[in-house]
C-alpha cells in the first residue's frame, strides 16, 4: 500500500499530539503503554516517529489517541487550523 505524503510530511497532527501529551505530563512510553491497554499495539518508537511526522497514523490509532489525551475532534481541527496559520 501506497502511502502519500502531505507537505512531505506523513501526518498533520503529531505536534498537536506530542503538545497534548507534554500538557498532561505523559513520557511517551506512558502513552503507548495507555494505548496498549486500550488493545492498540504503539510502542514508544512509534510514539516518537508520529510526533516527528515520519509516520502515518491510523483513523483507529487517532480515535483512541484523542480519547486517552482527552481531546475531542473539535479540538482537532481548531489545533489544526491554528497550526496552519
Amino acid at each position: 500500500m501506497k502511502i502519500y505524503k502531505y507537505k512531505n510530511k506523513s501526518n498533520v497532527i503529531g505536534p498537536i499530539i506530542r503538545n497534548a501529551r507534554i500538557n498532561m505530563d505523559l513520557t511517551q512510553e506512558s502513552l503507548a503503554i495507555k494505548m496498549q491497554l486500550e488493545n492498540v499495539e504503539m510502542s514508544q518508537k512509534i510514539i516518537s516517529r508520529i510526533e516527528k511526522q515520519e509516520r502515518f497514523v491510523t483513523d483507529y490509532e487517532l480515535l483512541t489517541l484523542l480519547k486517552i489525551l482527552k481531546l475531542n475532534t473539535s479540538d482537532l481541527v481548531e489545533l489544526l487550523e491554528a497550526n496552519e496559520k
